[in-house]
């Protein structure tokens, strides 16, 4: 089901609308004395009640879309949209909910109003993502179709056009038509003109007529033409949508001719062509598309008329659509013969050209560096690596690379048989070359952590030292090692830098092994503390937060100071994380402090916002949530009350032994689908994820649970009982939920304007 959200300050129009079309039906109404009441005096009603404020968005119409050849009876989507606007924050507000049968798919319109009986406006916080997550909560309790959950490209039928018709008033189909053909066209391109929008909108047969009044006023309007005898009246662009005057498409392109990117796309672009024709000795002029798409990831379409071309359209991956005249007179076709004035001569590279040097060179590094990535001993440095590589070693994947395929696609076969002897010829210049150049970074990357080493214990960081060797832990954290006075790469001992440390004992519970990954987001977090930079502040990821976990024996012994400052980072990098994570369950505010509960995190309302804590940093550490999302749960009624039924769900947490980082990691890995290694801290660890039920079903569903039976199935007889029990106790333990069960209220809403100059996903809410 697909719920659209249209706001208004005006209901009288979409009431005609609705309640004119033929064969309408009033399912019945919400919030009002009785179900006896005429449709004009709810119009009434209606109306009287968005007028007590002066706010623009006084309305809102919804439309429930149900997938083709998918029925519900009247009654039960008169359930569903009552239920939906429960959940949606209008539970108090008066609506009519309307039946159309007038489209291939089953479909309702809702018209309510955004202003409640006190003359207050309803608060419109996040909308978007409760009306996704709502849908998906009416498709599983209703049995409905669920819809896609994932953004989509999504091509537009060209010749999907109304039914023919004669009477050529009969402008709604139209309307609507256009709407949608606009609406996705300006957001997949960033049109600088009615002239280029008349040419995207021109395959759907749609025509654009620009007007200009005396005072300089554009107007537009737009009109249909399928040249089979079907033509419709030209229709004001307000009429179609009110963000589709003159004036704001106007507005919308001026802005996209101002970015300061578009001289860096078309400078990018210039670049490219011209490295394109670099390489090529001869293009045949219908292969450019194929080439260009090939080599530079770029779409075109060529301009061509009666067997020749004209000209090409660049499609850029940014957004823009560049004209060949746009660019360079130096790169048009009409102007380089020496490359397109060949004839139908085949497309063929310059294998003497600079640029193929380049190519060959270029193909020969990816190959070591994939051979790198893929060996089975990633441990050593790349340098190191490189050492001991042969021609033969890299000859598999050469072969698979797709810009080997590319090359060789344009060659003769003469010319490819000298293409793989000049590689093989070539492989130990670049070889060495690759060789002095890794040699270098990882010299200046180990002097790096030695100096990051020393800022960080000036700064006493930790409260590590020689005498009990406890600054061990900070250099395994940093991917370092020390021995016989020397630091080394934790996985090498090509390079060192001297300290003279003397005997280093090791400290008690120092971990084998350390990922990589964990590695790097210690090294940036260090970096942070230090040097107080705000663009590493921006690199800081979700796993942040999971680095006492990982590094106990070194944030057990850091300062309080930088305690607080790094544990309010990593709140604020793991909030991010997980509001993506529960943004297709969301379905109110409640709902958004309920899953950050059922994950051990909990809310505190202060004087200027609501700040975030957790059960697993020092109860003074916190992190301030921004302004939006602090109105977000003020429209919670008596927000400072329903907070204190936070403290039952820690509580429980607490008291279950499920207040560790491993429970929370657990759950974080359940959340991106990992569920193999879910399965492993369940059945050998006994390590249970802090999940919302919610959440937890979902997961249990998709696989978790088939993940956990296999896991459980392929132990030996020995321990196969205890197993068994262990996993029946897994099932019920994730499916608890802690702290009881509160009572949801729905409000809140977030005010979704239809904004063209930005992508929206192609779910949930649109227009």
């Amino acid at each position: 089901m697909i719920a659209k959200i249209i706001y208004g300050h005006t209901c009288r129009g979409t009431l005609d609308y609705i309640l004119g079309k033929e064969g309408m039906q009033v399912l019945g109404y919400g919030n009002t004395f009785s179900q006896d009441i005429s449709p004009k005096f709810f119009g009434s009603l209606l109306h009287f009640q968005g007028q007590r404020n002066a706010t623009k968005n006084r309305y809102a119409h919804i439309s429930l879309n149900l997938p083709h050849n998918e029925h519900v009876d009247d009654s039960t989507f008169f359930e569903i949209s009552k239920e939906y606007m429960e959940k949606m924050g209008y539970g108090e507000q008066p609506f009519i909910v309307v039946r159309h049968n007038d489209t291939k798919h089953e479909h309702v319109h809702i018209v309510t109003t955004n202003v409640n009986d006190k003359g207050k406006v309803l608060s419109l916080y996040n909308s978007k993502r409760r009306s996704m997550a709502t849908t998906s909560y009416l498709e599983t309790k209703y049995g409905l179709e669920p819809i896609p959950r994932t953004k989509q490209q999504k091509e537009l039928p060209i010749f999907r056009l109304p039914e023919l018709k004669t009477d050529n008033e009969d402008t709604q189909g139209t309307r609507y038509y256009i709407q949608d053909v606009l609406n996705r066209i300006l957001q997949k391109y960033k049109v600088r003109s009615f002239e280029e929008l008349a040419r995207h909108v021109q395959p759907y047969h749609i025509e654009i007529r620009k007007t200009q009044s005396t005072s300089g006023r554009v107007g537009v309007a737009f009109g249909l033409d399928n040249r089979q005898g079907y033509r419709t009246r030209f229709i004001n662009g307000s009429q179609v949508h009110r963000q589709m005057s003159g004036p704001k498409l106007q507005w919308v392109f001026e802005n996209h001719k101002k970015s300061k990117l578009l001289p860096m796309h078309r400078k990018r672009l210039l670049k490219q062509i011209e490295t394109t024709y670099s390489l090529f000795k001869t293009i045949r002029p219908h292969d450019l598309k194929q080439v260009l798409k090939e080599y530079q990831g770029m779409d075109i379409e060529l301009d061509i008329r009666r067997a020749t071309i004209g000209e090409y359209t660049i499609y850029d991956k940014s957004g823009y659509v560049f004209r060949e005249k746009e660019l360079s007179k130096h790169l048009r076709m009409q102007e380089r013969q020496d490359i397109f004035g060949n004839g139908n001569v085949p497309t063929q590279i310059d294998t003497q050209s600079k640029q193929f040097q380049l190519e060959k060179e270029k193909l020969i590094r990816e190959a070591i560096q994939t051979s790198h990535l893929t060996s089975k001993q990633q441990k050593v440095l790349l340098s190191e690596h490189i050492e001991t590589l042969r021609f033969k070693n890299i000859v598999p994947i050469l072969l698979e690379s797709e810009k080997h395929r590319f090359l060789e696609k344009y060659m003769s076969s003469e010319e490819k048989h000298t293409f793989r002897k000049n590689l093989k010829e070539t492989f130990p210049q670049i070889q060495q070359k690759l060789h002095d150049t890794e040699t270098r970074k990882e010299r200046e990357a180990l002097q790096g952590k030695f100096d990051l080493i020393g800022d960080v214990l000036r700064k006493g960081v930790f409260n590590v030292g020689a005498t009990d060797g406890s600054v061990r832990h900070l250099f395994q954290a940093l991917g370092v090692k020390y021995q016989n006075n020397k630091l080394l790469f934790a996985s090498s001992d090509k390079y060192f830098v001297p300290v003279q440390l003397g005997h280093l004992p090791f400290p008690k519970n120092m971990q084998e092994h350390v990922s990589n990954g964990f590695v790097r987001q210690n090294h940036l977090m260090m970096e942070m503390l230090t040097k107080q930079e705000t663009d590493i502040l921006s690199k800081q990821s979700a796993i942040s937060f999971f680095l006492p976990m990982v590094f106990p024996g070194l944030f057990e012994r850091m300062h309080p100071d930088y305690k607080r400052q790094y544990e309010s980072i990593s709140l604020g990098a793991y909030l991010k994380h997980a509001e993506r994570m529960h943004e297709s369950f969301e379905k109110s505010p409640i709902d958004y402090i309920g899953f950050f509960n059922a994950k051990g995190f909990y809310f505190e309302k202060i004087d200027n916002g609501i700040n975030i804590k957790s059960i697993y940093t020092d109860n003074s550490s916190s992190y301030k949530l921004p302004k939006r999302t602090s109105l977000y749960l003020n429209s919670i009624p008596d927000l400072e009350t329903f907070l204190k039924q936070q403290h039952p769900v820690l509580e429980n947490l607490i008291k279950t032994n499920r207040n560790s980082l491993e429970n929370l990691w657990a759950g974080h890995l359940m959340e991106l689908g990992q569920y193999e290694r879910v399965a492993y801290l369940l059945t050998n660890e006994n390590v249970y994820p802090n999940l919302h039920r919610e959440v937890v079903e979902y997961h249990m569903d998709k696989g978790l649970s088939k993940t956990i039976q296999e896991r459980i199935a392929s132990k030996n007889t020995f321990q196969q009982n205890r197993l068994l029990r262990i996993g029946v106790y897994t099932k019920g333990s994730l499916l608890d939920k802690p702290g009881g069960n509160h009572q949801e209220d729905y409000n809140g809403f977030k005010d979704e304007l239809t904004d063209y100059t930005k992508r929206r996903k192609d779910r949930g809410i649109s227009f």
